[in-house]
């Protein structure tokens, strides 16, 4: 994928127009207009029960919400089947990883390779994946019997090994040692060379580590959107949110 154009001419890849998602009474999203530019990483933040994993659902076609409409790169993917959200070549990995556990770490990713390329470039993908996450010593291990981290790491290169141009990830951070999370900080940043993303994340020093531009959700809305140090400094963030530890 190219690099992105410059910030005045980047393309909007991904938007939702007064989406709302709502279970019986409960409202979880109402009525949210957002955008994201070629190139941007962007970060979903909030208190739980704020909207965004449900937000982050009707995007990867988990959820159909209720009202509005979810365009990535300007087609109406509103309702659509998680499949095809992936064939417009995008990769997303969920809060607990997508994994195939019964077979080992270089089969995982080499599917997913597999999938997305011709047998030769997947082959080769596979091997510079396997180096880029730190799993070559391991890659004939079973998934199954790796340790939390690892396996994170694994569904991480299964997503890069498809080279998508838009990534969604969804607390790709959860559970990890510091050790750990600041290898897979460096891990976004650089799938973020290549590709446009939405990381939700509840870390916030890993945000810090990764973040562009956070938009803080609120009571299933968005309640604020701009730089992490603008947002952070927010006294209405901070009573919501961040509390007064920062």
């Amino acid at each position: 994928m190219a690099r992105a154009r410059s910030r005045t001419r980047r393309e909007t890849v991904v938007e939702t127009r007064n989406l709302s998602m709502r279970f019986g009474g409960v409202t979880a999203n109402d009525d949210v207009n957002f955008r994201l530019e070629a190139g941007e990483l962007r970060c979903l933040i909030g208190p739980n029960g704020a909207g965004k994993s449900t937000f982050f659902k009707c995007l990867t076609g988990q959820l159909k919400p209720t009202e509005g409409v979810v365009t990535i790169r300007g087609v109406d993917m509103t309702g659509a089947d998680p499949h095809q959200v992936a064939q417009l070549g995008v990769g997303v990995k969920t809060q607990v990883p997508n994994v195939f556990d019964g077979l080992s770490v270089r089969e995982n990713i080499w599917l997913a390779a597999r999938r997305a390329h011709g047998a030769e470039r997947a082959e080769r993908l596979t091997a510079e994946t396997l180096e880029r996450v730190r799993l070559g010593d391991i890659r004939a291990r079973a998934v199954g019997a790796l340790a939390h981290g690892q396996r994170q790491w694994v569904e991480l290169g299964m997503v890069m090994a498809a080279e998508p141009w838009l990534v969604l990830l969804d607390e790709p951070a959860a559970g990890m040692t510091d050790e750990e999370t600041v290898f897979t900080a460096e891990l976004i940043r650089e799938i973020n060379r290549t590709a446009s993303l939405i990381v939700v994340e509840h870390d916030m020093n890993f945000i810090r580590a990764i973040a562009g531009r956070v938009t803080v959700f609120h009571r299933g809305a968005i309640l604020m959107e701009g730089p992490m140090d603008e947002v952070s400094a927010d006294p209405t963030v901070r009573d919501v949110y961040l509390g007064h530890k920062h």
